[in-house]
């Protein structure tokens, strides 16, 4: 049985532990291998359907990836296997792990069904390969990268650090 004593004492510690940040994604891809981006309307730059795991409500990072793709355009369907998970720093803010599921592959009826969510999306697009680095600087776009790179070459989950392969 625990005390009043022990309880402050953990939820002193817990609050004292180091903070960490998650994100979650899903990359989809159309028949032609080309993967579906979109356009926030809160910052320049291009992004994979997802976003912040609410943690603290007790979201998993596949929860979090497939609730942010249904809110954000429209699709609401089972992710398949983590392809990357990627520790991502950035000087002022705590670490980011972000999570990298394979959303599969989207048909013409399902591309005609994307809706986007006003409020933070203002475009998606298709984007080939070779022109994601474009798109998506930095470690995200090596996230993508890792991340298609597992899908064709059959192999595990990619560990990363800031989008560059660790293991």
């Amino acid at each position: 049985m625990t005390t009043t004593q022990d309880t402050q004492d953990f939820a002193g510690y817990v609050a004292s532990l180091p903070r960490v940040l998650a994100g979650a994604a899903a990359l989809f891809r159309d028949a032609r291998g080309r993967v579906l981006l979109v356009e926030p309307n809160y910052r320049e730059g291009w992004a994979l359907p997802g976003g912040t795991v609410e943690s603290d409500e007790g979201e998993s990072p596949r929860d979090g990836a497939r609730r942010e793709t249904a809110e954000e355009i429209g699709l609401d369907r089972p992710l398949g296997r983590l392809l990357a998970v990627d520790w991502v720093r950035t000087p002022g803010v705590p670490p980011l792990v972000a999570y990298l599921y394979d959303g599969g592959v989207l048909g013409e009826d399902e591309l005609r069904a994307i809706r986007l969510q006003e409020e933070e999306l203002l475009s998606w697009r298709l984007v080939e390969r070779e022109e994601i680095t474009a798109h998506l600087p930095g470690s995200l776009g090596r996230r993508v990268l890792a991340g298609l790179d597992v899908l064709a070459d059959g192999s595990g989950t990619a560990e990363l650090e800031d989008g560059r392969r660790v293991h």
